[in-house]
């Protein structure tokens, strides 16, 4: 059995996040430092076992000060839990793809499925094979530690227990390995 390795393409590819903020609104949050990797048997990626991690210190929201107040003790903690971290496959259901695994996330690991598209492999004009993959998911927050909550005067909730993730991947085709059964 041959199995291939493969590697975000940081360079194509962007980790983020949506919150609601007073329930009118949305807020768009990126990781900026992430890694990740693949390993397939298969062209489809069934059965492929994913391996990511992004730096909580690399978040960015476009508001630096909204940045500080997440990377604090209120949300992320970053000093203490530096990095969000996913081990999961990629199960191929009847043609629709989904990737399940646990994250891990201020030191809490839970169970999460990914919806995921797989928008094929392709060539790129420097020789190398590049996979594509669009995936989408919700957690709340809350079930990691980050409960930081208030509300307004009006009644409004000023951040939303629900996160929608949005992920755009490239991966980047590596050796393939010939193992033994």
């Amino acid at each position: 059995m041959t199995t291939t390795k493969w590697t975000i393409d940081q360079t194509h590819s962007e980790v983020s996040f949506k919150v609601k903020h007073l329930v009118i609104s949305t807020v768009t949050g990126y990781f900026k430092k992430f890694e990740g990797t693949a390993e397939s048997t298969s062209d489809d990626f069934a059965g492929a076992k994913v391996s990511f991690s992004a730096d909580i210190d690399s978040i960015d929201t476009n508001q630096a000060d909204r940045d500080g107040h997440l990377k604090s003790a209120d949300f992320f903690d970053a000093a203490n839990f530096p990095q969000l971290t996913f081990e999961g496959t990629i199960q191929n259901q009847g043609g629709e793809y989904k990737l399940v695994g646990d994250i891990t996330l201020r030191g809490t690991t839970k169970p999460l499925t990914l919806d995921v598209d797989f928008g094929g492999v392709a060539g790129d004009p420097y020789g190398q094979t590049k996979a594509g993959f669009e995936i989408e998911g919700k957690l709340n927050r809350k079930d990691f530690g980050l409960s930081w909550s208030a509300v307004t005067e009006a009644g409004n909730v000023v951040v939303s227990d629900q996160v929608r993730l949005l992920l755009s991947v490239q991966l980047v085709k590596q050796v393939a390995e010939s193992v033994e059964a």
